[in-house]
C-alpha cells in the first residue's frame, strides 16, 4: 500500500477468516502488509477495508499471493444497497474508545477510529446490505461551517459527488453515480453545522437558519435526482446537539412532500453522549435504524 497522509495516524483494517486485524501505515511511502503468515495453506476469506475517512487516502500497489496460490471468485454482492452521507459518527471515529462510553473523547491521534464499528456499517451488516459510506469527520452541510479542514471548512455540498474530495490530497474527481444505485439513502448531516455559530438554536427563524433549511432541501433534491426510486431517511445521531436542528430537518422533509423522504429520531437522539459514539452506542443506533428500515416499503429491497 501507498498511504497519502493528511492528518491523524493512519491504519488499515482486514477481516481474515473471521478475525479482525489492524495494520499501521507509514505516513509516506509504501507499507508492506502481511495478511497471512507462511504455512497457512488452504482456502481463506479476506476482506480489506478502510478504517477512517479522508484523513488519508490509500493506493493498492500490489497483491502478492504465496507460491501456488490463486484468487477465487468473490462472493455475490447483497441485493440490498445502502448509501450514507454523514460526519464522524457515520465514519466510526473514536468508536473503539470503549473505556469512554457516555463520556467526552480521550486524547487520541486517530487510533480509536474504525468504520467497521460505525452505526452505518453495523446497520448494513444487520440487514445484509452493501454500503457506500460517504462520511467525513467534522463535516457540515455548507462550506465555511463545521470542522472539516477549518479554517477553510469544506461542506457536504462540495464533496457528496466526488471520489477524491479532500483538496489537500490533490485534484478532486467526480463520482460516476451509474456505478452504484442504492435503494436506501441515509442523510445524517446537521451535527457539525452549529460550528462556529449555533444559529439554529439561537434564532431558528433568522436568515441563516432559513438559508440552511433551503440548502438542506436542495441537497435532498439533488440526491433525489440521482436516485429517483430510493427511500431517503434524514437523521442526526445520539451525539449531543440542540434539537432545533432536528426540528429544522423535520420541517424540510415536510415541505418536500415526498413520501419517500422521511425523518427518523432515535430514542436518545441528541442526548446520548457528549463524545463520539463507542461500539455499544453505535450498536444501539444500528438496532433502531435497522428496525425502522425493516418496516418501510422499499422498492427492490426484498428481491
Amino acid at each position: 500500500m501507498t498511504n497519502r497522509h493528511c492528518y491523524w495516524s493512519n491504519t488499515l483494517g482486514a477481516i481474515v477468516d473471521g478475525v479482525q486485524k489492524r495494520f499501521d501505515l507509514q505516513n509516506e511511502g509504501r507499507t508492506v502488509i502481511r495478511l497471512l503468515d507462511d504455512g497457512e495453506n488452504g482456502e481463506h476469506d479476506i476482506m480489506v477495508f478502510k478504517r477512517a475517512d479522508s484523513c488519508h487516502e490509500l493506493i493498492l500497489e500490489e497483491l502478492e499471493l504465496s507460491e501456488g496460490g490463486c484468487l477465487l471468485p468473490a462472493p455475490e454482492k447483497p441485493k440490498r444497497r445502502i448509501e450514507v452521507y454523514g460526519d464522524s459518527v457515520s465514519a466510526g471515529e473514536v468508536s473503539e474508545a470503549v473505556h469512554c462510553i457516555g463520556r467526552e473523547d480521550p486524547e487520541h491521534n486517530g487510533e480509536f477510529s474504525n468504520s467497521w464499528y460505525s452505526y452505518a456499517w453495523m446497520t448494513a451488516r444487520k440487514l445484509n446490505a452493501e454500503i457506500h459510506d460517504i462520511a467525513q469527520g467534522g463535516i457540515a452541510l455548507l462550506d465555511g461551517t463545521g470542522w472539516f479542514l477549518e479554517p477553510e471548512a469544506v461542506g457536504m455540498e462540495s464533496v457528496w459527488d466526488k471520489v477524491h474530495y479532500n483538496p489537500v490530497l490533490g485534484r478532486q474527481t467526480k463520482w460516476d453515480f451509474s456505478q452504484y444505485t442504492p435503494q436506501v439513502v441515509i442523510v445524517a448531516i446537521g451535527q457539525n453545522d452549529s460550528h462556529p455559530l449555533d444559529y439554529m438554536k439561537e434564532n431558528p427563524d433568522g436568515d441563516r437558519a432559513r438559508h440552511w433549511r433551503q440548502r438542506y432541501g436542495l441537497f435532498l433534491r439533488r440526491l433525489r435526482s440521482q436516485y429517483p426510486k430510493a427511500h431517503i431517511v434524514c437523521c442526526t445521531t445520539l451525539l449531543e446537539h440542540d434539537p432545533a436542528w432536528d426540528r429544522a430537518i423535520g420541517q424540510v422533509c415536510g415541505e418536500l412532500a415526498d413520501e419517500k423522504v422521511t425523518q427518523y429520531l432515535f430514542r436518545r437522539n441528541g442526548k446520548g453522549t457528549p463524545g463520539h459514539l463507542r461500539i455499544p452506542e453505535a450498536e444501539e443506533m444500528a438496532e433502531e435504524l435497522a428496525a425502522y428500515l425493516g418496516n418501510l416499503e422499499i422498492e427492490g429491497w426484498n428481491e
